[in-house]
């Protein structure tokens, strides 16, 4: 029992020396240079302006500054007496939390009446038989107490503002962290609603070839195998690019130029420099899905459909159009599950930064239009090729 004894002593000279720190900064937080100083200036304010209301026609400037500095060392002595109670409060409501106003309240008056003693102690050192009168001294006592009540409660107000600015902060952060992850969880299914709408389209031309032409039919399925082994993972990606968008675009068109033959032309240009502009996965598929759909596939003729990829002119968007030939808005009002999902995504992606819209081309056709912010991402950024121009077209 002898050996045990002092190997506890170090464990318990820290633990009562823990509560030491806190009170510690508590109590510097009042007493420390800043608040020092602050307290001289008012002083000095408060000293100048009583001074100004003694000064008589007799009395020169260099009567009035000496008064004025005997008068704000007097009230000096007084704050700092305040300041130091108020900060022996705070170390203890540090160490031993409860009846803060109470402590605070009983700091405060005994600061002030301790300050004004020791200023009329320091005012009548060289007459120590100088009569102290108690109705200046409750006054004076009083007069302290009231500003130095105000002083905590300004404090602790300040205090408070501060404590709910930082928990604001907190639950902005808490915010952006939820909305991050909803904007994850609305992608995923928003993406769940694409993938089957292109993929079963996709195959739905699959068989119809294969029941016309099966020859054409297994190239068709071929380069389709292809395609989805580049395009899947792509599509289950939270971002995209532009030049991994327009690659599936024209790897799609080519799919279905091997239906359509001659009445499906395409031309695709873009500059290389925009390539790693993000944009969400399968947007731009979608759109030239749409019209091959509702523009050029119930055309017997066919028709054209032209991608371009440009900077605006004031440097801070991406253009991204999609042009047909087809028949317009005979057929379609524009209000499918892709261009819908489209919309939503570049929304949840950008905000009002970014927009889809359609208008009518001329002599006929539909332009699909998308704007989005360009972004600094390295993402795509080895796609890019040193030409300034890439051009597809066949």
């Amino acid at each position: 029992m002898s050996d045990a004894s002092p190997s506890l002593e170090p464990v318990a000279a820290t633990a009562a020396a823990r509560p030491l720190r806190p009170a510690r900064e508590a109590a510097l937080q009042l007493f420390n240079l800043r608040m020092i100083a602050a307290a001289f200036y008012f002083c000095l304010a408060m000293a100048g302006a009583r001074s100004l209301t003694w000064m008589t026609q007799t009395d020169t400037v260099a009567d009035w500054i000496f008064e004025w500095a005997t008068f704000t060392r007097q009230t000096l002595l007084t704050a700092l007496s305040v300041l130091a109670m108020l900060a022996v409060a705070e170390a203890w409501l540090a160490r031993r939390p409860g009846a803060p106003i109470v402590v605070r309240g009983v700091a405060i008056a005994i600061g002030a009446a301790v300050g004004t003693l020791l200023r009329f102690k320091v005012a009548n050192m060289g007459d120590p038989e100088a009569p102290l009168h108690w109705a200046w001294l409750l006054s004076t006592t009083l007069l302290w107490l009231l500003l130095g009540c105000l002083f905590s409660a300004l404090l602790q107000t300040l205090r408070e503002e501060r404590r709910v600015q930082a928990h604001l902060v907190e639950l902005a952060r808490q915010h952006d962290r939820l909305q991050a992850q909803q904007m994850e969880a609305q992608f995923s299914a928003l993406n769940a609603q694409i993938e089957p709408h292109f993929l079963f389209n996709t195959l739905a031309n699959v068989k119809r070839l294969y029941e016309t032409v099966p020859e054409r039919g297994r190239d068709m399925l071929t380069s389709l195998i292809a395609y989805l082994r580049a395009a899947l993972p792509s599509m289950r990606q939270g971002m995209s690019t532009l030049g991994q968008e327009l690659e599936l675009a024209r790897s799609y068109l080519t799919i279905l130029q091997m239906r359509m033959g001659d009445r499906l032309r395409f031309d695709i240009v873009a500059d290389a420099a925009l390539f790693a502009t993000p944009l969400p996965p399968m947007v731009l598929p979608t759109l030239v899905e749409n019209a091959i759909k509702h523009g050029l596939s119930a055309l017997p003729e066919g028709g054209r459909i032209d991608i371009s990829a440009h900077r605006e002119p004031g440097g801070d968007g991406l253009t991204l159009e999609v042009r047909d030939t087809g028949q317009g808005f005979a057929a379609s009002g524009g209000s499918g599950v892709g261009l819908a999902n489209t919309r939503a995504r570049l929304s949840a992606m950008f905000g009002r930064e970014a927009w889809l819209e359609l208008e009518a081309a001329a002599p006929r056709g539909v332009v699909a239009r998308v704007r989005v912010p360009l972004l600094d991402s390295r993402r795509g950024a080895g796609q890019a090729t040193a030409s300034a121009e890439a051009r597809v077209a066949t």
